[in-house]
């Protein structure tokens, strides 16, 4: 899961670099930051990214205090004291010498337009909660291996959109130009703000990238930040695959969906974690979900029908503004799991806690011993196609991208699969059950693909709905409790498409309701008569 917010010149610098650089608690303000970070047990920042080099940084180090507020907070280079004594010492006038630190734009320039410079982003990281769950009353094996788990996924998600989606503009977004090097912060956080476990690494990345003008000389410049923001959703996607297949192929778990917004694709959580055990860490998530009702109801006062899909996020922000509790005072990590295990035992009971794992790993030996790992890519292209056109008529590829992740962690259940298959899958539901909607105009270049639009040829339904699954209904918590919930997928009735007719797969017997009914990798598919109206999985695709 990722979550975006903006680092921006005025207060919000001071506020990453006061707070979340010391574990989002309140840091004594004459203290420094290593100090700060060493006497609370809080692990310090690292740099990654491939734009460090540019920097003299390098990939791993520890993040100072005095360089998040050069780069974050000035827009200079991170060495820039001793840069601009060189320069001073040489003769240069210091007006001069501290231009020539500045990376890009100068702040100053900007802010006489009267606009608020934007210095950076802060993408952050978090698992499912099931998994929080687990690396919090795990031993010390399991705790490394969800922190190994979720340290390479985040550095798989980054190299992807350094690879992918990173970009320059400059004169107005008249020059654009590929950037794969990206300057990045990270902090890694433990708790949240009411001090119970949530795992997570705050990813800050600077709006300021390296390019060869005209004459071949490096420049610097800033990122298309608008890109980033489209792509939010299928990085997070590729984030959580990465994570919870790692997990689940080194502790020998599996994974089961649930529900956390109606109407919304469900989470992928792991199978045999109770119900209660996810709500008891997810303490702020009942607080937001009570204020956006009381939100939602005003907003259909005012306006007189529900919020679409912007107002909806916009409310659940102000919801999550709401209720947002005060910082706290940081602790050290050992002194966390132990409060936290006390607590859970107090609560649920010293041999749940103490077989929390083996109960997982016997769910998940259940299920993945009727998981096929072997996947059709013909079933899966058109099922990505057609939730994706379901939802919105029209569409991209990161699109196609975070749906056939999707597609992956429900029918996989956290099985292992060939590198680049959720690749494999998108270029085949484009290429084969959809068509380019954006249209290159006469003596004009064609756009990148990832630019394009697409749309698909499939009868539009009156109406579409979410069909919970038959193993899953909210606030039972049995849904992710043990091996004897079957967790079959959700489905979206959609239609099929109107030209190429498939024909329907051989008749099949329907698995009656046992303890376990086999899942395969296809069976999702599978179980839709094609080519009359069928049954696909549910999602909300970005």
């Amino acid at each position: 899961m990722l979550s975006v917010a903006k680092i921006q010149r005025r207060n919000a610098w001071r506020y990453y670099i006061r707070g979340v650089a010391f574990g989002d608690g309140r840091r004594p303000r004459r203290q420094p930051l290593q100090d700060a970070q060493k006497l609370a047990g809080l692990p310090p920042g690292r740099w990654l990214g491939r734009g460090l080099r540019a920097l003299g940084l390098t990939e791993g180090g520890q993040v100072s205090e005095r360089q998040l507020e050069l780069l974050f907070g000035e827009g200079r280079h991170p060495d820039a004291d001793r840069i601009e004594r060189g320069l001073l010492d040489d003769g240069v006038d210091a007006a001069t010498a501290r231009r020539l630190t500045v990376l890009g734009q100068p702040i100053e320039e900007i802010e006489a337009r009267r606009q608020t410079p934007l210095l950076g982003m802060d993408f952050t990281f978090r698992p499912q909660a099931s998994l929080v769950v687990l690396w919090a009353l795990g031993d010390a094996t399991v705790r490394r291996v969800i922190e190994r788990a979720h340290e390479r996924a985040v550095d798989a998600a980054l190299r992807w959109l350094e690879d992918e989606v990173a970009e320059t503009r400059w004169a107005s977004g008249s020059g654009r130009a590929k950037t794969p090097a990206l300057v990045v912060a990270a902090f890694r956080h433990f708790d949240n703000r009411d001090g119970l476990p949530l795992l997570h690494e705050h990813c800050l990345i600077l709006n300021r990238v390296q390019r060869l003008d005209a004459d071949g000389e490096p420049v610097w410049g800033a990122l298309d930040t608008y890109r980033l923001y489209q792509n939010v959703v299928a990085a997070g996607t590729l984030y959580t695959l990465a994570m919870t297949t790692e997990v689940c192929e080194t502790l020998g778990l599996a994974t089961v969906p649930r529900e956390v917004t109606p109407g919304l694709c469900p989470v992928m959580e792991i199978a045999g974690v109770p119900e209660d055990l996810i709500n008891w860490s997810a303490s702020h998530r009942q607080r937001i979900e009570d204020a956006l009702e009381v939100l939602t109801d005003q907003y259909v006062k005012d306006h007189g029908h529900l919020p679409g899909e912007r107002g909806r996020h916009q409310l659940g922000w102000w919801a999550a503004q709401e209720t947002r509790p005060a910082k706290k005072k940081p602790k050290p990590l050992a002194q966390l799991l132990a409060w936290w295990r006390a607590s859970a035992v107090l609560r649920f009971g010293q041999q749940l806690i103490d077989g929390l794992l083996d109960r997982c790993r016997a769910a998940g030996a259940a299920i993945r011993a009727r998981v096929d790992p072997t996947v059709d890519v013909a079933l899966a292209a058109v099922d990505v196609a057609a939730v994706v056109f379901t939802v919105r008529e029209k569409f991209s590829r990161r699109h196609i991208l975070a749906e056939a992740c999707r597609h992956l962690l429900e029918t996989l259940r956290g099985r292992e699969f060939t590198r680049g298959l959720d690749d494999y899958i998108a270029h085949r539901a484009l290429l084969r059950h959809s068509r380019r909607h954006t249209v290159t105009k006469p003596g004009r270049e064609a756009p990148a693909a990832d630019r394009m639009t697409y749309t698909a040829d499939f009868l539009v339904p009156r109406r579409w709905w979410i069909a919970p699954a038959e193993a899953h209904r909210r606030g039972s918590p049995a849904a992710t409790s043990g091996p004897g919930s079957p967790a079959l997928p959700c489905r979206t009735r959609s239609a099929t498409p109107a030209t190429e007719p498939i024909p329907p797969p051989p008749a099949r017997r329907r698995p009656q309701p046992l303890p376990h009914p086999p899942v395969t990798a296809t069976s999702r598919a599978r179980r839709r008569p094609l080519p009359t109206p069928s049954t696909t999985r549910a999602g909300t695709p970005a």
